[in-house]
């Protein structure tokens, strides 16, 4: 949409083409953009490509070509509402009642939808409350979140919208908002944050919270001394309930979603299904093999300094290992199970490299992957001889090579190669001038994977799609 505004904007006419059902995400993004009668078509979930074609030629091309009204030709400029306080005066009581209210949305088939929360009840945040919460920073209330360094900005995957640099203010999406450090206290003071955590916080609202592609939730972790010093869980049942530094800040990334981003499913968000509740979980950094970087370091911050790095993604996504505890342990100790002779090493005691046992990362997919791994794990790695992450990276790069036959019955490939006709990079070939048995690699680069070693107990292992070093200082924001 912002790309189709610029165009319309200069006199080239423009047409969105989308979905019957992405209507009223459709008419918010065009609102926001300042073209609140932009043109669109509507194309067919279910008719074929080529027929649907056909179909809507005609009206796209009436769009294109017929005078704007008057209406179509003002042009209005978006303008996100001030940054006033938005605490509330009254009793303790009236406030729940007005912090927990609903409102019916239709597109939702009237399904009701929590103003400022995120469904559940909350901390109502009174004045001495925020004003409590506010000690566990050094910045001003009324201070407008800004980037607070360009550093390691080059690896950040900055979000639409925003520019990354610093001094610059972090606009949450869809709809543009800013925020202050009071706002931000307010929330975390409904999700029952403690002044403590309030600098992992902060440190999340300039990451663009949970307000990131629009569609909610996330997962971050927390690298460095910080995590223990407000008491996060670092074992077992890490993403489970009962921690409240874990929880309290993953609820953190819901709120912002809401009360920022002013997100409203069907409205102004086209996310399919949603994602579970946003996961915060710490790296133990104590746990790390000899000469394994932990996450601070690998985002070029020292060891000492605390960093919070955005996952980018839920957790829900998460793929397990297919072993059984047990039959680990014996693969390891001893050569037995299936696991050992899958890979050919029955009888023979460990380390064994267990990464190998794992098909199917590339069968249908490509890119990296984000793995949360146990400290046991990483030290049979260590022993069987990756004597850093790097190494590790570099041979699930080398692992992701597959010739082109396979490469094109992947789904993804068919957008980012513009339909095979564009330059394969490595070759500097047409995509469609390469042999069957052209060789490339499913992972783009060794570092486009991931890992992160923290929790304990039972040999599993867990894995996501995806990867992001977005690295925010938490120790800016103390």
């Amino acid at each position: 949409m912002p790309t189709l505004a610029r165009y319309e904007k200069i006199g080239i006419p423009s047409v969105f083409v989308i979905f019957p059902d992405q209507q009223e995400c459709w008419k918010e993004a065009a609102r926001v953009c300042g073209l609140p009668a932009a043109r669109y078509v509507c194309e067919s979930r279910t008719i074929p490509g080529h027929i649907d074609v056909e179909r809507i030629i005609p009206e796209l091309m009436d769009a294109l070509t017929r005078p704007l009204t008057p209406e179509e030709q003002a042009r209005s400029v978006y303008t996100p509402p001030p940054n006033e306080r938005i605490l509330f005066e009254g009793s303790l009581e009236d406030a729940q009642d007005f912090y927990e209210q609903i409102e019916i949305i239709p597109s939702l088939q009237n399904a009701p939808f929590a103003k400022y929360t995120d469904g559940l009840p909350v901390r109502v945040p009174t004045e001495e409350r925020v004003v409590e919460m506010l000690k566990g920073t050094s910045h001003p209330p009324d201070e407008i979140i800004r980037f607070q360094e360009t550093h390691n900005v080059g690896d950040r995957s900055v979000q639409m919208g925003n520019s990354g640099k610093e001094g610059e203010p972090v606009v949450f999406l869809p709809m543009k908002r800013t925020a202050t450090v009071e706002k931000i206290a307010t929330i975390a003071v409904m999700a029952g944050c403690t002044p403590e955590m309030f600098p992992v916080v902060l440190a999340m609202a300039e990451s663009g919270g949970g307000c990131g592609d629009g569609r909610g939730s996330g997962a971050y972790c927390v690298s460095g001394p910080i995590a223990r010093e407000i008491g996060m869980n670092f074992d077992v049942n890490l993403f489970g309930p009962g921690n409240p530094a874990n929880k309290a800040l993953g609820r953190v990334s819901e709120l912002m979603w809401r009360n920022l981003g002013g997100q409203i499913p069907s409205v102004n968000n086209c996310g399919v299904f949603g994602t579970g509740l946003s996961n915060v979980f710490p790296e133990n950094a104590e746990a790390l093999p000899p000469g394994w970087e932990g996450l601070n370091e690998e985002c070029d911050f020292k060891k000492n300094e605390s960093v919070l790095v955005k996952i980018g993604m839920s957790l829900t996504g998460m793929t397990g290992a297919s072993w059984m505890p047990g039959q680990y342990r014996e693969f390891q100790k001893s050569g037995h199970s299936g696991i050992a002779r899958r890979l050919g090493v029955k009888g023979i005691p460990g380390p064994h490299n267990f990464l190998d046992y794992i098909r199917g990362f590339w069968v249908d997919g490509e890119g990296g992957f984000t793995f949360i791994m146990l400290p046991e794990l990483a030290n049979h790695l260590y022993e069987y001889g990756f004597k850093s992450k790097e190494a590790v990276y570099e041979y699930l790069y080398e692992r992701s090579k597959i010739p082109l036959s396979e490469y094109r019955l992947h789904s993804v490939p068919d957008v980012w190669t513009n339909a095979w006709r564009g330059i394969e990079p490595t070759s500097g070939k047409h995509w469609l001038e390469l042999p069957d048995d052209y060789i490339i690699h499913a992972c783009p680069e060794p570092w486009a994977n991931n890992i992160i070693v923290t929790g304990a107990g039972e040999e599993q292992l867990q894995w996501l799609r995806g990867s992001s070093r977005d690295a925010y200082s938490i120790d800016k924001w103390r």
